[in-house]
């Protein structure tokens, strides 16, 4: 682009909006639970009618809504920015600074810092700001986008089925490509998450019987006969390497570069071509001088995009079958998603985000899964994108000005981007 388009000037042009928008989003308190986001919905509602867009809005549940404003652009080809207004919860006491907002300017390596910090300051009431002066730079220039803008906002991903999954249900939501706002960067690496892991949570439960614990002889342990299972999962599980589907391989090899820093390059690349286990949660026994005739665990296990996850789950029942005492209580399990390493919405992201910052862009997979997961499997391909800061769910969560002013940019370069993947 030769000539800068004006949305892109309008961007440009609205630091001091961006950091007073986002200012306004941490200021209301959407922890969730309870998640009652109804207020900044409305006001969220209220700001896309004003600038043109057309709007719906759905809830399951009315303390809980969501937002579809859509920008008609130069074809229907539909790109998706979603976003989410709910946030994890927070301790004011723990906090040094405002958790609903606190603007701080600080000196780091000699140079200035503009910091807002607040609960969701970069999960993800930050991006989302900039996905909204994004949005209004079309409408206030009167630039038609070259393709259709949808803006998804939801209020209720930090915990479930009221947020995205409610408005993929309705039938409302249809894009060729979407980028989540989640914050993609640690450690000053930046990337685009163009993956996800597959689950297992895992609910174990043991029987024995009950005797005094002056004379356990006499009984049969069920802590014990669960820890054996346990032990054997721990051991076995991590030891399988997986057969990855050749698709996922360079998106691995991006994964383990980009996490060796953090962790090691043996540590990372085990993250990717093992299953992980961890143990959440064990209770049993009523009291320390008996013999306990109950016990329970659960577990969490991760699997890399594509694997074969059931094909998991049967290692997991051969493997502790012969323990006794111990079933498999209840299970529920996903297979990772990925997106292609160059497709469309992948090349569109990683191209303008590596222009902007003038650093390299990872391609890698999340550790974990989120909405990501549930757009995909409706079809529709994802990606998550937003520089920020690692303190995600951290005491003292914080963003920077100059992370919402690169992510505003991004966001309104990429229809263009995105417009021009479809073209080849």
């Amino acid at each position: 682009m030769s000539r800068v388009p004006e949305p892109i000037a309008f961007v440009r042009e609205s630091n001091e909006q961006l950091a007073d928008l986002a200012m306004e989003l941490l200021s209301v308190d959407t922890q969730n639970p309870p998640g009652e986001t109804r207020g900044l919905v409305d006001t969220l509602e209220g700001w896309f009618v004003e600038w043109g867009f057309d709007v719906e809005r759905h809830a399951v549940d009315p303390a809980k809504p969501n937002l579809l404003a859509t920008l008609p652009g130069e074809t229907d080809r539909t790109l998706c920015y979603n976003g989410h207004v709910d946030t994890v919860p927070f301790d004011r006491e723990a906090w040094t600074y405002d958790p609903l907002g606190e603007r701080v300017g600080v000196s780091k390596n000699g140079d200035n810092e503009t910091r807002l910090y607040g609960r969701g300051a970069t999960d993800m009431k930050g991006p989302l700001a900039s996905m909204l002066v994004a949005a209004r730079a079309f409408a206030e220039t009167g630039t038609t986008p070259p393709v259709t803008l949808s803006f998804a906002t939801v209020s209720d991903e930090e915990t479930g089925g009221a947020g995205l999954k409610a408005l993929l249900e309705s039938g409302q939501l249809d894009a060729d490509a979407c980028v989540i706002g989640e914050t993609t960067c640690e450690r000053g690496n930046h990337s685009v998450t163009v993956a996800d892991r597959g689950s297992i949570w895992l609910t174990l439960s043991a029987t024995g019987e009950s005797a005094h614990g002056s004379r356990p002889m006499l009984g049969k342990n069920a802590i014990d006969r669960l820890w054996t299972a346990i032990e054997r999962l721990r051991a076995r599980l991590p030891a399988r390497t997986f057969d990855l589907d050749p698709a996922i391989e360079s998106i691995v090899e991006e994964s383990v570069d980009y996490y060796a820093p953090v962790m090691g390059e043996e540590a990372a690349r085990e993250l990717f071509t093992r299953p992980t286990v961890n143990l959440g949660t064990i209770e049993g026994g009523e009291a320390v001088n008996s013999v306990p005739q109950f016990a329970r665990a659960r577990l969490d296990v991760r699997v890399t995009a594509r694997v074969d996850t059931p094909r998991i789950l049967a290692y997991i029942r051969e493997c502790i079958d012969d323990v006794e005492g111990v079933t498999i209580a209840d299970t529920s399990w996903s297979v990772g998603t990925a997106e292609p390493i160059d497709a469309p919405i992948v090349e569109a992201v990683a191209t303008v985000a590596g222009e902007v910052t003038g650093e390299h862009i990872y391609r890698r997979s999340a550790t974990g899964g989120g909405d990501a997961k549930k757009l995909r499997n409706a079809g529709i391909p994802t990606v998550e994108f937003a520089l920020g800061t690692d303190t995600v769910h951290a005491v003292d969560e914080y963003t920077t000005i100059e992370a919402l002013q690169a992510n505003a940019e991004i966001y309104a370069r990429l229809p263009w981007a995105f417009a021009r993947t479809l073209e080849v």
